[in-house]
């Protein structure tokens, strides 16, 4: 007789069967400046318009409210858009980076309700919202929980992101040792020192070129324009996007994120629950999703690209194709972490769209945007929506 614990589990199907995203409209100096990037805290050339537009606001803002404004606006409408009232939710996950411990609970107490559940909080940087996605969603599949709350919000500062707690060990450090020992270390803020490295070492490596980059800076706002939701919706020509106030080496402002004010949701459900709720019309199911983090490559391969995340991009993809049966070819439109355009490039390859080193070839034949094998970003991504960090891996454009 087989032990129980020897059995592999029946793992249940999950469903997303709401969503929800702030939107606010505020005022605001058409010269205000935005702090660009996350971790940088660089800022935007102004003018931008006279007006914020979309869900995800610049630091600062007037009227942009604080993060239980944010988080009640986007619970609020998950559960609107789920049709369920929030006395249904059996558990909550809660992402968000910069704020005290349990800010998930005065996020959701006194504006979804006290109804005595689990609140779990979540800080994994900029994964964070699809951690607590990930978490919810394992919950569901053990069979733990029917309807979970996947909430991430953030409410971040204007200016240079530094460490919260100087007087402990910076979690970055052996990352931060890699970059030094390789190109050194300048005073520019260190995320995009990190990611412009790894285009560079993909230049001398492999050839690409600096408008590859721009390439991909170009085609996201481009896409910007047509998201109601994004944050910036402009379109800049190519020269523009190369000739933007410089971030750091070749990494211009518009090929780097903008920090921003902002929270998204989303109701996740099984498939009992979608039934008893008569859901199916608006369930969307989680085929895949995987979280993987750190292999010694990243630290022993004397690689820039390697320690930003390629390995780990590269083998959640992979776990992911497998589970789901799918592969690069199956699919039509991909939202990836364009925190920078040099990981956008970087992701293409650890998805398998490209061989590595070829990332460069899929910008020029355009197989990126519309006409081509694949339309990446179509939200304009990062670059244009704005990155608050919790928000984030939440989002559904």
């Amino acid at each position: 007789m087989t032990h129980p614990s020897s059995r592999t589990p029946l793992l249940r199907r999950v469903f997303v069967v709401g969503v929800g995203m702030t939107k606010v409209n505020a005022a605001a100096d058409p010269l205000r400046r935005a702090a660009c990037s996350a971790l940088s805290g660089r800022g935007r050339e102004g003018p931008r318009g006279d007006r914020d537009r979309g869900q995800f606001l610049r630091p600062g803002v007037e009227n942009s409210g604080d993060y239980p404004d944010l988080a009640k606006e986007a619970g609020q409408k998950a559960l609107a858009d789920a049709q369920i009232p929030y006395t249904a939710v059996e558990q909550a996950c809660v992402g968000y980076v910069y704020g005290d411990s349990t800010c998930g609970q005065r996020a959701i107490y006194h504006s979804l309700g006290l109804t005595g559940i689990p609140i779990i909080n979540v800080n994994n940087n900029c994964s964070t919202g699809s951690t607590a996605l990930f978490m919810a969603q394992q919950l569901i599949q053990g069979g733990v929980a029917d309807c979970i709350l996947a909430l991430g919000f953030e409410k971040m500062g204007k200016g240079p992101l530094g460490l919260q707690f100087s007087q402990k060990t910076n979690p970055m450090d052996k990352h931060v040792e890699v970059l030094i020992n390789k190109y050194g270390l300048s005073a520019d803020p260190v995320a995009p020192q990190m990611f412009g490295c790894a285009g560079k070492e993909h230049m001398e490596k492999y050839g690409t070129k600096v408008e590859h980059f721009a390439k991909i800076g170009w085609k996201n706002h481009k896409h910007s324009v047509n998201n109601p939701y994004s944050q910036f919706q402009e379109e800049y020509s190519l020269d523009e996007v190369m000739t933007s106030r410089k971030v750091f080496d070749f990494l211009t402002i518009l090929q780097c994120c903008p920090t921003s004010d902002g929270a998204a949701a989303a109701i996740l459900a099984s498939e009992a629950f979608v039934q008893k709720h008569h859901l199916q019309p608006k369930a969307v199911e989680i085929v895949a999703q995987e979280m993987v983090t750190d292999f010694p490559s990243t630290f022993e391969e004397k690689s820039i690209i390697k320690m930003v995340g390629f390995d780990m991009s590269k083998e959640a993809a992979r776990r992911c194709y497998e589970k789901s049966g799918l592969r690069p070819s199956d699919i039509d439109v991909i939202e990836l972490h364009d925190c920078f355009s040099t990981n956008e490039l970087l992701t293409y390859e650890a998805l398998g769209l490209c061989p590595e080193g070829l990332g460069g070839i899929l910008v020029d034949r355009g197989d990126n945007t519309y006409g081509g094998k694949w339309v990446i970003n179509p939200s304009g991504g990062l670059l244009s929506k704005g990155h608050p960090l919790g928000a984030t891996g939440n989002c559904f454009k």
